[in-house]
C-alpha cells in the first residue's frame, strides 16, 4: 500500500487529470443518479470509491476527500490526522515523529502538489476540520451533485435574466423569453421533422 501511495504522489499530475475525468463523468451522470435516487446509488458508488482510493491512496473514506488539494497524499494517513500542514515534530529526512519509518504525509503532499497543475495554490488553502458524520460516504457523489446543481443554477439564472430583460415580450409572448428548460427529447424531435 505504502509503495502505491508513493507512486500516486510521484504521478500526481496524471491522477489530477484522471480525477477531473471521473468528476466530469459523475456530473454527466447526475440526472441518471437523480432519477434512481442519490440515496440508492450512494452505497455502490462508495464501494467503488473505497476500492479505488484505498488501493491507490490508502484512503480512510472520511467522506471529505481533499486529495486534489494535497498532492494526492491523503492527510487522514497522518497519525495525528492533521488536515492543514505538518506538525512541529517532522524528523530529519522528512520522516514522521509518530511512525519514524514513514515519510511525513505533508512532506509528501508538498511534493505531490508541486507536480500538479494548480497544486501549489490549492495546498495553501485552509481546510475545515473533518465532519465525522460523513465517514464512509462517497465524496465523488457529493461533489458531482454539488457541481451539477451549480451548473443548473447558472443555466436557470441566464434564462431568468433574459426573461427579466424583456418583460413586455414575456407578457405578450412567453415563448420569446422562456423560463422553462426544453426537454432534450423535444429538441431532437423538432430537428427530425
Amino acid at each position: 500500500m505504502y509503495r502505491l501511495r508513493l507512486f500516486a504522489i510521484r504521478n500526481a499530475r496524471a491522477f489530477e487529470w484522471i480525477y477531473k475525468c471521473v468528476e466530469r463523468g459523475m456530473v454527466a451522470m447526475d440526472p441518471v443518479f437523480a432519477k434512481i435516487g442519490h440515496n440508492r446509488v450512494e452505497r455502490p458508488i462508495a464501494l467503488v470509491e473505497k476500492g479505488v482510493k484505498s488501493l491507490l491512496f490508502d484512503c480512510k473514506m472520511c467522506g471529505q476527500c481533499v486529495l486534489s488539494s494535497t498532492g494526492m497524499s491523503c492527510p487522514m494517513n497522518c497519525p495525528k490526522q492533521l488536515r492543514n500542514g505538518p506538525c512541529g515534530g517532522v524528523r530529519p529526512g522528512e520522516f514522521c515523529e509518530v511512525k519514524p519509518d514513514m515519510k511525513c504525509v505533508w512532506a509528501l503532499a508538498w511534493d505531490g502538489a508541486s507536480r500538479m497543475r494548480h497544486g501549489g495554490d490549492k495546498i495553501k488553502e485552509v481546510l475545515p476540520p473533518v465532519e465525522h458524520t460523513l465517514k464512509g460516504s462517497s465524496s465523488w457523489l457529493r461533489v458531482s451533485r454539488e457541481i451539477a446543481a451549480q451548473e443548473r443554477e447558472a443555466r436557470d439564472a441566464a434564462r431568468e435574466t433574459l426573461a427579466q430583460a424583456f418583460p413586455e415580450a414575456r407578457e405578450n409572448e412567453p415563448s420569446a423569453a422562456p423560463l422553462a428548460a426544453e426537454p432534450p427529447n423535444a429538441v431532437n424531435r423538432e430537428l427530425k421533422k
